[in-house]
């Protein structure tokens, strides 16, 4: 029998080391004195990109750096060959590093350097390798030369300006400008796409102004490769006129433009898909054409796009998702509409991954006979395959280990032994990338060393938290035991608390806890230890601190700090006035018991603070000094404040239950003390937390308080008054009670399941001062309900609050208590509660639905019930599911999202409600329980009739002219069946008058309506309403705006008051203006004719004038001269659809000043060529223009 008991426990102790060696393997301090002596393989430090490209005029680095003990040497592959590194002079290897430099300085091409890199680092222990490094070499190509011919196409017509870039790497960023360098103005309409073409959804007249050149800028080489431009020649029905645009509001029915229903430009067709791997971005894009421009708007089928991190971009035509991960693949949509009609297109989006990190491989560090293993999961779609390396070679064709096993992605190691050390590669890949990680195996044999000074002297406060540090190294790893004094038994437990780093942790310490602690670290190899002297002081106090004052201008005030602290510490008292140092000299001077202020002034006033402190803590004291003037003294009363502290609590009469608290109150501060609030900390529970114990009134300094049993006492007083509360006084002495049995049970008691087959059982524990004793536990009872089977019974700990009963059967009642117990005893019988187990989906659905059409939104529901013990829980609601199909009306889109409505209860009858109108639906039913929904119901399928109208769309009420009111507006956006007409309703008004109420009926498709007005002061409203067979929609209302010429009346109108225009004063008003605005516009062209406006040169020889700075050899920029007006054109010129100014018959034209009528201009009109001042008719006859040309920017290149 012993001989069994032996074998057992030397089973259960050799699997117990072989777990934990297995799991904790050894760490390498950072004390740079074991770094520096402990052997170590290579690790790779830094290295390049995988995918890296080069700048072709740089000379190219490619990095690869290590560390390792002995320092590890280099070497390096190409194209998975050796590559020499020093046969080749152009390429040299950096000292102490594996970095490779490829210097160009001498000759040479950089693309004979392109191809895949590996490096790899060496030492006695192993070799690290490096990502293959993938080396290209940046290219900028040429555009290839092409001839474009002019783009025709019609007004209206939609059109795709290809851009085509030549490859580069990276790609280039592709922009789209004029070839005067002017940015195309990209909207809704005329947008570029990602592949870089520029697309136009519809093209109009003033399109044709402008040229179109696709540029590419190169990011490495700084260089921007422009295309030839596009010409565009647009066939109208109009010829362009601006004003026409300005003065309309749909400017294709003012061009004569069918409209069109929207269609995908980009993407074709109506389905796509798309593939993107995870934690990428994803960029969705659609562009479509139509008339008016289509707005594009953007959903997820089955859900909602994910939040947080979407972004639309150029204007909502592309969708911009971060992060992509698994659960973003899916179906999207885009839906283009305007007022034509809605298209929509799928864009089916797969993600798929390139290998990622579960666990990556990490050093490893093992003593000589010790278990270990390393770890190597990765995932990606697919799933990527995993291969081990050592030393760079592949496992299977390595030198055989016998320690050693490999078992897909992990390696165990089993009593591993001195000269295993070795590096080793795990490599993830799939066809979609790999990872490479490097996980080195270090077998060392080293003897415990302790990584402090020796013999150190701690010092800390009575009843502080403090920790004594013994950080130690060795391999096998040491154990560590603490002694005191040089006692034989280990420390632990109690007031002690030994950690896995060697730190002893002392909860709170005490006089007895002064002494010498010995920490020792054991191996295999040998032992170390170090001492460390703990010396335990009393903590600092201010006993007595500074009073707030008022003292008397001049006099002299004493501020009282009185301290108490440990002997063996140097005591510091520091004074600060306003949290600043205070200066002591002959009229301020620091004393052993204070702070005395001669002649007091006014700047004396303030907060004053007294700070004693020592090396290891300190206490603070604050008072407020106010100073009154001699003449303010009698007449000024202290303002009342917050009580002072209460002080010197005792504690006397102790009992067993009960204690008398004693305390000296503080001042009043001119406000009587009200209260007095007694409040408790315990140190066992929640120490450093304090709670209220019991108020008393302000006449009273002592009290006898209840108590009760096991608690850790200390008490503290706050003194209360009209103003506020006290700071809390000083805590109490302690004072412990003695245990007894519980008196009370946990509250709270419920059972509940969190899954169909368990019953959580959860209470609220007891709090300290219900405890009543050490150990306390919890006896938690169940039974099932209306059985007459035994109490099933389990005890928990203290500090647990619930209990998990399993397995249980569904959703049954149980009977539940659950009793307290300490050392002292059991609580009193507890009431019985009753639970119920865990619910489960409902079986059954509902049968015998019926289905009645209420009206066009509502239908009402019929149904049976389900047999209650087919809910398998409680029973919530009656839920109806229900989506629309489709609308009765063609080619109008509707949204299938499923609604719900739940009928709460057992019921059988329910109504539905909020339904659109002329659409087809189908409905199911479930049952809900607490776990979800049961089983669908048979589908039933339901047409809901034809209804009144929405409120016609974008209802618009416009007065252009004293005579008139147009009203225009749009289709409603829910029919709600077929439109049949529209109703309008409008009548006149004038303040509170109203006329007779007119009705006008018109045909569906009428959308605009001309009234004639009356008279030219009363001013509509309009009630404007759809009409199907039902009857009247919604109504769209307004009403006319007030005419510009109106004048609001005011409290002085009258009806004799005439119309302003009539007025005589008004009338010539406006003539004088007139008059004086016909005068300034003589005088101007009279200067213009004299030339007068350009400080022209009248002899070319003569010298320039300082004020005419702006003139050079004859000319000058005319734009720094011009003003607003100026650059319109000029009377008796007119606008070409190129932008031009046609020269017409005038005595005052530009061409006699020298600048021709081919200078160029911007989209507004404004001149953007340069004028040259005019020299005299004999030296420029025959040469009266010239054409400035635009600078072009050096860094683009026409192909």
């Amino acid at each position: 029998m012993v001989i069994q008991r032996y074998l057992l426990t030397y089973m259960v102790v050799v699997l117990a080391s072989y777990l934990h060696n297995l799991i904790r393997a050894i760490e390498v301090p950072r004390d740079p004195s074991i770094q520096d002596t402990l052997p170590q393989p290579p690790t790779i430090t830094k290295q390049s990109a995988k995918d890296y490209i080069v700048d072709p005029r740089d000379n190219i680095f490619i990095e690869c750096e290590a560390k390792g003990n002995p320092t590890p040497t280099f070497s390096w592959t190409r194209n998975g060959k050796f590559f020499n590194v020093a046969k080749d002079p152009r390429v040299t290897m950096r000292h102490w590093s594996g970095t490779l430099v490829v210097d160009f300085r001498s000759g040479g091409r950089p693309e004979d350097y392109e191809g895949e890199y590996q490096c790899f680092s060496r030492n006695d222990y192993g070799t690290a390798i490096s990502n293959k490094i993938f080396l290209h070499v940046s290219k900028s190509p040429l555009w290839p030369k092409e001839n474009l011919d002019i783009q025709e196409v019609h007004e209206g017509a939609s059109l795709i300006l290809a851009c085509n870039p030549p490859p580069g790497l990276p790609p280039p960023a592709i922009f789209w400008m004029s070839s005067s360098m002017e940015p195309i103005h990209q909207d809704k309409r005329v947008s570029q796409g990602q592949n870089g073409d520029l697309y136009f959804s519809n093209v109009m007249k003033q399109d044709a102004q402008t040229d179109y050149s696709c540029n590419a800028r190169f990011a490495f080489t700084h260089t921007i490769q422009q295309k030839n431009p596009y010409t565009l020649r647009i066939l109208t029905k109009y010829p362009y006129n601006e004003a026409s645009f300005r003065n309309h509001t749909d400017m294709y029915s003012a061009r004569g433009i069918a409209e069109r229903q929207p269609s995908f430009m980009y993407p074709t067709g109506t389905s796509s898909s798309q593939m993107v791997l995870r934690g990428e971005d994803l960029l969705l894009e659609c562009i479509a054409s139509g008339v008016p421009s289509p707005d594009i708007m953007w959903h997820k089928k089955g859900g909602d796009l994910p939040s947080g991190r979407i972004k639309l971009e150029n204007f909502n035509k592309a969708l911009h998702i971060a992060n992509i991960s698994e659960e973003d693949s899916g179906e999207y949509f885009c839906l283009a509409s305007n007022k034509v009609g809605i298209s929509r297109h799928s864009i089916s989006v797969k993600v798929k991954a390139s290998p990622y990190w579960l666990d990556e491989p990490e050093n490893l560090i093992l003593a000589p006979g010790e278990d270990g293993r390393l770890l190597c999961r990765a995932n990606g779609n697919p799933k990527p395959l995993i291969q081990w390396l050592v030393n760079g070679e592949l496992l299977e064709s390595s030198a055989p280990n016998p320690s050693r096993e490999v078992n897909g992605d992990t390696v165990m190691f089993r009593d591993i032994q001195s000269g295993s050390s070795a590096v080793y590669q795990c490599n993830a890949s799939n066809e979609h990338g790999y990872l490479l990680a490097n996980a080195f195996v270090s077998v060392l044999d080293v003897v415990p060393r302790i990584l402090l000074p020796r013999n150190q002297l701690i010092k800390v406060i009575q009843n502080n938290r403090t920790l004594l540090d013994c950080p130690f190294f060795g391999s096998p790893i040491p154990t560590l035991r603490w002694f005191k004094n040089g006692q034989g038994s280990t420390l632990h437990g109690g007031n002690y608390k030994a950690h896995e780093n060697g730190t002893l942790e002392i909860i709170r310490a005490r006089k007895e806890d002064q002494g010498t602690y010995t920490c020792v670290a054991t191996n295999l190899l040998g032992k170390a230890q170090n001492q460390v002297r703990l010396e335990i002081k009393d903590p600092t106090r201010i006993i007595e601190g500074p009073k707030d004052a008022i003292p008397k201008k001049g006099s002299t005030i004493h501020l009282v700090c009185q301290t108490r602290h440990d002997a063996t510490l140097r005591l510091t008292v520091t004074w600060l006035k306003d949290d600043i140092p205070v200066y002591f000299g002959n009229r301020m001077k620091k004393e052993e018991d204070g702070l005395t202020i001669h002649g007091v002034s006014e700047k004396d006033q303030g907060y004053y603070t007294c700070v004693a402190s020592t090396e290891l803590d300190k206490d603070t004291a604050r008072a407020h000094l106010t100073v009154l003037a001699p003449s303010s003294v009698n007449r000024m009363t202290p303002p009342p404040a917050r009580p002072e502290r209460p002080r010197d609590l005792e504690l006397t009469d102790l009992a067993e239950r009960s204690v008398r608290l004693t305390w000296i109150p503080g001042d009043d501060n001119n406000s009587p003390i009200t209260d007095y609030i007694v409040e408790f900390e315990e140190d066992k529970f929640q120490p450093g937390t304090w709670h209220n114990h019991s108020r008393y009134p302000g006449n009273v300094n002592s009290a006898i308080l209840r108590l009760a049993p096991y608690v850790n006492y200390q008490f503290r007083v706050i003194a209360v008054n009209d103003v506020g509360s006290s700071y809390p006084s000083l805590p109490s002495e302690r004072y412990h009670t003695n245990g007894a049995r519980p008196e009370f049970n946990p509250s709270g008691v419920k059972g509940s399941g969190t899954a169909k087959n368990n019953m959580v059982i959860s209470w609220m524990p007891l709090n300290a001062t219900q405890v009543y004793g050490p150990n306390l536990k919890y006896i938690v009872k169940w039974r099932r309900r209306d059985t007459r089977e035994s109490w099933n019974n389990r005890t928990v700990k203290g500090d647990v609050s619930q209990y998990t009963v399993a397995p249980t059967p569904i959703y049954t009642p149980y009977e539940i208590k659950v009793q307290a117990l300490n050392d002292y005893g059991i609580a009193m019988e507890p009431e019985t509660v009753i639970g119920y187990s865990g619910e489960d989906y409902p079986k059954a659905a509902p049968t015998d639905i019926r289905l009645k059409v209420v009206n066009s939104t509502a239908i009402s529901l019929q149904w049976s019930k389900v047999y209650p013990e087919t809910i398998q829980g409680q029973l919530k609601e009656y839920r109806a599911y229900y989506w629309r199909e489709s609308s009765l009306l063609k080619n109008l889109w509707v949204s299938k999202k499923k609604q719900s409505m739940g009928f709460i209860g057992d019921r059988t009858r329910g109504i539905v409600s909020r339904l659109f109108p002329y659409s087809n639906y189908k409905l199911e039913m479930v049952v809900v329980n607490g776990r979800g929904d049961g089983p669908r119901s048979e589908i039933l399928e339901f047409t809901s009739p034809e209804g009144v109208p929405s409120a016609p769309r974008y209802f618009r009420i416009r007065q252009p002219n004293l005579e008139t009111v147009t009203l225009e507006w749009e289709h409603p956006e829910h029919p709600n069946g077929i439109l049949i007409g529209y109703t309008l309703r409008y009548q006149a008004f004038n303040g509170s008058k109203t006329g007779r109420t007119m009705v006008e009926a018109f045909s569906p498709n009428q959308t605009k309506f001309l009234l004639q007005r009356t008279d030219p002061i009363s001013r509509y409203r309009f009630n404007l309403r759809g009409r199907t067979q039902i009857g009247e929609g919604e109504p769209a209302t307004g009403e006319s705006p007030i005419p510009l010429n109106e004048v609001l009346p005011t409290s002085a109108y009258t009806k004799n008051q005439g119309d302003i225009a009539t007025q005589g004063w008004f009338i010539g008003l406006m003539c004088a203006i007139a008059l004086l605005v016909l005068i300034l516009l003589i005088v101007c062209f009279i200067k213009r004719s004299r030339g007068g406006k350009y400080p022209v040169r009248a002899n070319k020889d003569v010298p320039l004038d300082p004020d005419d700075q702006k003139v050079d050899n004859g000319s000058f920029d005319y734009r720094s001269l011009e003003s607003d007006e100026d650059n319109k054109p000029l009377q008796g010129s007119q606008t070409s659809l190129d932008g031009t100014i046609k020269q017409q018959e005038s005595d005052d034209s530009l061409v006699d000043y020298g600048e021709g009528g081919e200078g160029q201009f911007n989209e507004d009109g404004s001149f953007i060529g340069q004028y040259t001042v005019k020299k005299d008719k004999e030296e420029t006859e025959g040469n009266e223009s010239s054409e400035a040309t635009s600078p072009v920017n050096a860094i683009y290149s026409l192909a």
